[in-house]
């Protein structure tokens, strides 16, 4: 893609104002590294509570946070090192069923190995024996969770800067190309599919098998510390981390169909995604289990078993509206929707090269009742893995909060890109699907 095409690209992706997006960007890149460290600082230092640490800056004040945080040591880049080579050549050899991606704009299909269930499987088994055979504590991981989170803001920023010089100098594929403007370059990214050397796919690692698989190990971390200081797991943290596992074991288990997904298929790899796979899911994802292993909660048996059976129903829901739609693609909308033939239009759109091609919009099923249903329920399971820390401070709640607006916006980025793509079907879908994400109300 050239740089005109990636211009345009750019300028589709503002969905707000030039001005509001550039401060978006520049707040976001300024921001959230300190915040990594103050979540972390406040979970595990300051008992979870905001007014703790508003009242430590107040005193403090600027030195007082430079203080807090933790240089990167040995140790953490150890742990660091030793997971994402362990987890990069799990996904290099371990063997997979060949999956394509969508076509590109520019026409390209990429090929990818679909092994993330069998590296998911190997990993926990690995992680938990090593605990089990006193090989590795993993409650060393959190004892420097600090350390981690330092070396992996920095480490991930030094990473986000080869990206943006390799999707100048040397980019996999014509799907790269330039704004123009170097900050959006960086923020958002140069390429849409880069890889090292054939085979070793940079966004399914930094996504799936570095971001999303150190979610399932760090909650396993929380409750071994919980255990290993208590002699026990409170049933808090038991619910909460059996949720996140069944929800990522159905990201693993669905793995190729995210790969169809705008995470993959539609943004670049920069610090928005790339960054925020490395140390923003690693931290923020994981934050209701970092504050239950200090805030243990007694749930009771009925109330612990009513929240993890609406749990797993949310997550079973948003698997099957994410089923229900690659089944109906595979298919080519031949499939059955709640037992009927679906409702579909048949959209043309024009790619960068000028080709004209088409594709089907599903109207009925889960995909009749909002445009982006999916989110609901995926909303509401953050939600009851978060519940079990009950409500005597906001701080886990954070993820549930940041979710909700970050699928808010993702809705209304896809919702302009596919009118931009689509056009006059884009509009007809819209009328016969008119809510965007909240049936009735949204």
């Amino acid at each position: 893609m050239g740089a005109t095409d990636a211009d345009s690209m750019k300028k589709k992706e503002m969905v707000h104002s030039p001005i509001l997006t550039y401060f978006s960007v520049i707040t976001l890149l300024s921001t959230c590294p300190p915040f990594v460290i103050l979540l972390w600082y406040t979970m595990v230092h300051l008992d979870g509570s905001l007014l703790n640490t508003f009242n430590y800056l107040m005193e403090h004040g600027v030195e007082g946070f430079v203080n807090i945080w933790p240089k990167p040591t040995a140790i953490a880049w150890k742990i660091i090192a030793c997971y994402g080579l362990f987890e990069a050549a799990l996904q290099l050899w371990l063997p997979g069923k060949r999956v394509e991606g969508p076509i590109s704009p520019t026409g390209n299909r990429p090929v990818y190995k679909a092994n993330g269930v069998a590296a998911y499987v190997v990993t926990l088994i690995t992680y938990i024996s090593l605990w089990w055979f006193g090989i590795f504590n993993p409650t060393v991981v959190y004892d420097h969770l600090g350390e981690i989170y330092s070396a992996l803001i920095f480490g991930s920023f030094v990473f986000c800067i080869f990206l943006y010089i390799k999707g100048h100098v040397a980019p996999s594929s014509t799907d790269s190309g330039s704004s123009g403007n170097i900050i959006f370059d960086f923020y958002w990214g140069m390429e849409l599919y880069p890889r090292i050397g054939k085979n070793f796919d940079i966004k399914v690692f930094t996504n799936c098998r570095f971001g999303m698989m150190s979610w399932a190990v760090l909650a396993v971390t929380y409750c071994i510390k919980q255990y290993e200081r208590d002699g026990k797991v409170a049933d808090s943290m038991a619910v909460s981390t059996l949720l996140m596992l069944v929800y990522i074991t159905k990201f693993f288990w669905w793995e190729a169909g995210y790969w169809n997904t705008m995470d993959i298929a539609h943004d670049r790899a920069g610090f928005y995604i790339c960054w925020g796979c490395l140390v923003w899911v690693p931290s923020i994802y994981t934050s209701p289990g970092m504050y239950l292993v200090n805030h243990p909660v007694n749930l009771g048996a009925q109330l612990a078993i009513s929240i993890l059976i609406a749990g797993i129903l949310c997550i079973y829901i948003n698997y099957d509206c994410d089923r229900q739609r690659q089944e109906f693609r595979r298919t080519n909308g031949k499939s059955l929707v709640w037992g009927k033939a679906p409702s579909k239009i048949v959209a043309s759109y024009t790619t960068t090269k000028g080709e004209t091609k088409t594709s089907l919009l599903l109207t009925s099923g889960w995909w009749g009742l909002s445009r982006h249903f999916h989110y609901v329920p995926e909303i509401m399971a953050a939600f009851f893995w978060t519940v079990p820390a009950l409500f005597d401070n906001f701080l886990p709640y954070f993820y549930f909060v940041f979710l909700t607006i970050l699928l808010f916006d993702r809705a209304k980025r896809d919702d302009d890109r596919c009118r931009s793509k689509y056009g006059k079907y884009w509009k007809t879908y819209c009328n016969k699907v008119p809510y965007r994400i909240i049936p009735g109300i949204y």
